[in-house]
C-alpha cells in the first residue's frame, strides 16, 4: 500500500524512484523490484541509491510460534540497519507499536508521546517491539550518519488482518477487569500508510526519534460495546490473568498475559509529534472499530483463541462472566486430554 502511494509521486521532485524489496516479485506494477530476503546480509547491495528505507516486513500473526517470530523480526531489523549503514543510506524508518508504552490501569488517557517505554519484554509481540526499539537506539549511537525514525501505530485494523484485537471483538462477550475503565484507540492501516508517506516526505535528520500514529481521542468500553453490539463480562484481575497464563502455558491460547493487558487496560497516546507537524488521521476510532467488525473472519474466539463448533455451543450457553472464564479451563482440559490420547 505504501509502495502504491509513493508511486503516485514518482517522477516528481518529491520521489524520483520507488524501490520495492522482497524475496519475490509482488503484483504491484511500477516500482524497481529488487529481490532479496531482508534477513540476508547481501541486502546492502540492493540499497544502492536509496535515500529513505522503510522497513515494513514484520510478522505480527498470533499464530506464529513466538520464538520463530522473534528470531525473524529481530534478525530482519538488525540486517536492515546494518545494511543501511554500510550503504550510507541517510534514513531508515521502522514500525513498532504503541504497545511499547505498556498498558496499565493507572495510565493517563492520553499518554504523552514522549513517555518512557514500559512494555514488558519476554516471549511476546510486545517484547519484539521493545527489542526493535532498543536496536534503533543502538544504531543511532553506533552510526551517527544514519537517521532512524520509529513509527508506533496504535492497534492496527485493516482488511484480512488477524490479530489479538480482531479476535477479542469476535468473542461472545468482551472481557473486562473489575475496577478498571478501559479506553480504546485504534489505527487504520490506511492512516499508517498516510503517516509513513508523511514521514518519508516531511521528516529529515532533525526528526523525532519516535512518532505515535492513531485516531484522535479514544472510545470507552461502553461505547465500544455499543458499536460492536456485544455485552461485556467482568472478572477480577487475578482470575482473568491467572486463567490466561495457565491456558497459554498449556499451548491453548496464542498470546501471553502481557498482550492480554492491552485488551483490558488503557494504552492511548496523544500522537502529538505528527499532529503538530501537520498530519491528521482520516479515520476516527468509531469508524475503525466498525471496519474491524466488518472484516472479522466470522469465527468466534475467546482470549485470542478461535473456537471450534462445540466450544462455541458451550460458550454461547453461558450467561455469566464466571461461566465464560470456566470455559477456558474446560477448553484447556479438553485439549490436554486430547494431546495425551494422541
Amino acid at each position: 500500500m505504501l509502495v502504491e502511494r509513493l508511486l503516485s509521486d514518482e517522477g516528481s521532485d518529491r520521489v524520483t524512484t520507488v524501490v520495492a524489496i522482497d524475496d519475490h516479485r509482488g503484483e504491484t506494477v511500477g516500482p524497481d523490484w529488487r529481490l532479496t530476503d531482508v534477513c540476508d546480509p547481501r541486502l546492502a547491495a540492493e540499497l544502492a541509491g536509496v535515500d529513505v528505507l522503510v522497513h515494513a516486513d514484520d510478522d505480527r500473526s498470533p499464530e506464529t510460534q513466538p520464538r520463530e517470530r522473534r528470531a525473524r523480526n529481530i534478525r530482519a531489523v538488525q540486517t536492515v540497519l546494518t545494511a543501511a549503514a554500510a550503504q550510507r543510506v541517510p534514513r531508515v524508518v521502522l514500525i513498532t507499536s504503541t504497545m511499547v508504552y505498556g498498558a496499565a490501569p493507572d495510565n493517563p488517557v492520553p499518554l504523552p508521546e514522549d513517555s518512557a517505554m514500559v512494555g514488558e519484554a519476554g516471549a511476546s509481540l510486545v517484547g519484539d517491539f521493545v527489542e526493535i526499539e532498543e536496536l534503533a537506539a543502538l544504531a543511532r549511537r553506533a552510526h551517527p550518519g544514519l537517521s532512524v525514525t520509529v513509527v508506533r501505530p496504535a492497534p492496527l485494523v485493516g482488511p484480512g488482518m488477524d490479530t489479538l484485537l480482531s479476535r477479542h471483538f469476535s468473542a461472545p462477550r468482551l472481557l473486562a477487569v473489575k475496577g478498571c475503565a478501559q479506553s480504546w484507540q485504534f489505527c487504520h492501516v490506511d492512516d499508517l500508510v498516510s503517516a509513513l508517506d508523511f514521514v518519508v516526505h516531511n521528516k529529515g535528520e532533525d526528526s523525532e526519534d519516535s512518532l505515535a500514529v492513531g485516531c484522535d481521542g479514544s472510545l470507552s468500553q461502553e461505547e465500544a460495546q455499543g458499536i460492536a453490539q456485544l455485552r461485556g463480562f467482568e472478572l477480577p484481575a487475578n482470575l482473568a490473568f491467572g486463567a490466561v497464563q495457565r491456558l497459554h502455558r498449556a499451548g491453548i491460547t496464542p498470546s501471553p498475559v502481557s498482550e492480554l493487558k492491552f485488551l483490558v487496560y488503557p494504552c492511548v497516546v496523544d500522537c502529538a509529534g505528527l499532529r503538530e507537524a501537520g498530519w491528521r488521521p482520516a479515520y476516527d476510532n468509531s469508524e475503525v472499530l466498525r471496519a474491524l467488525l466488518d472484516h472479522r473472519s466470522g469465527r468466534p474466539a475467546l482470549v485470542g483463541r478461535t473456537l471450534g463448533r462445540k466450544e462455541v455451543t458451550i460458550t454461547a450457553a453461558s450467561a455469566a462472566g464466571a461461566a465464560v472464564a470456566a470455559i477456558g479451563t474446560a477448553v484447556a482440559a479438553h485439549h490436554i486430554r486430547k494431546r495425551r490420547k494422541g
